[in-house]
């Protein structure tokens, strides 16, 4: 784990991980003994219609310390790692110490490498990707890019490829051309504590499977239902891991226990996703093992 008294309480520490490994309640940790508040850096906790399905701190944890930018986007927004860097950067700039800690490592080299300034997406354009994706499957449109983009996303993470696509369909340039113009970071890597925790898969997978149980004892599935009425799953709120397959039981389509075990398996698959971006982008972060290594007798 990470040593408390190492930490300078004047400098910004940044948690990655993947999901349910623990990250909030280190960042609680920190705050208790230094002080700060903690700023979310998670692409999927920002909306305000996920609160349980999304695992935001529970109203307990939020008594204990300051949190923002959590569940402050409407269900029906779009929310990039742009309009994240415009909402964290004040945040930066004085006062209390944060402490950013999320699973989204696009944020985190976002803000520590800079984020290119590639044009918005029209919504006519995103239409026809959403439909094509729908009737032919996102790899119609990974086909359609060049072997240096798909060399450089995460070519299986559709909403990588789309916006890839996208770019390139817009502008006639590839995504990487942006990208290769970069600005300054937010906040250059030297400038705070960084790290990544590492968890042994076998580990991990038993803690999210143990998660989404308690996910739905604590409301899971009244928060899906709370949705069903508007549900479109095109909606950058509607990618929560679990919420398309609580919708499909709540619609008749499955059992609850086929949902869970779907949503177990998308879970892993999506922490799978996150551990590769970490080691590929994030490689030279230090390393929080987990578990923790059993101390010598």
């Amino acid at each position: 784990m990470i040593n408390l008294n190492d930490l300078s309480p004047e400098q910004p520490v940044l948690i990655a991980g993947p999901t349910a490994s623990g990250k909030s309640a280190l960042a609680l940790e920190i705050v208790a003994a230094q002080g700060g508040v903690i700023v979310n850096a998670d692409a999927l906790q920002v909306y305000e219609n996920w609160r349980v399905l999304s695992a935001r701190p529970p109203a307990e944890d939020e008594a204990q310390a300051r949190h923002a930018l959590y569940g402050h986007v409407a269900r029906d927004q779009d929310y990039s790692v742009g309009h994240w860097l415009k909402d964290v950067a004040p945040l930066l700039d004085g006062g209390s110490r944060p402490i950013i800690v999320g699973g989204t490592g696009l944020n985190f080299t976002a803000l520590t490498e800079g984020l290119a300034d590639i044009p918005p997406t029209p919504a006519d354009l995103r239409e026809e990707a959403n439909r094509r994706v729908a009737n032919e499957g996102f790899e119609t449109l990974r086909d359609a890019l060049d072997d240096e983009t798909r060399r450089r996303i995460d070519v299986q993470n559709p909403m990588r490829v789309q916006r890839a696509w996208e770019v390139l369909t817009l502008t006639g340039k590839p995504i990487w051309h942006f990208q290769d113009q970069t600005p300054p970071p937010l906040l250059p890597i030297d400038q705070c504590a960084a790290f990544v925790m590492e968890a042994d898969k076998d580990w991990l997978n038993e803690r999210i499977a143990r998660r989404f149980d308690l996910m739905l004892q604590q409301g899971a599935l009244e928060e899906a239902e709370a949705n069903l009425a508007d549900w479109d799953p095109q909606l950058a709120s509607s990618k929560a891991i679990g919420a398309p397959e609580l919708i499909a039981y709540l619609k008749g389509d499955t059992t609850l226990d086929e949902a869970r075990e779907l949503a177990t398996i998308a879970t892993r698959q999506y922490a799978k996703r996150q551990r590769t971006w970490f080691r590929s982008r994030m490689k030279n972060w230090p390393k929080v093992i987990l578990p923790a290594p059993e101390e010598p007798n």
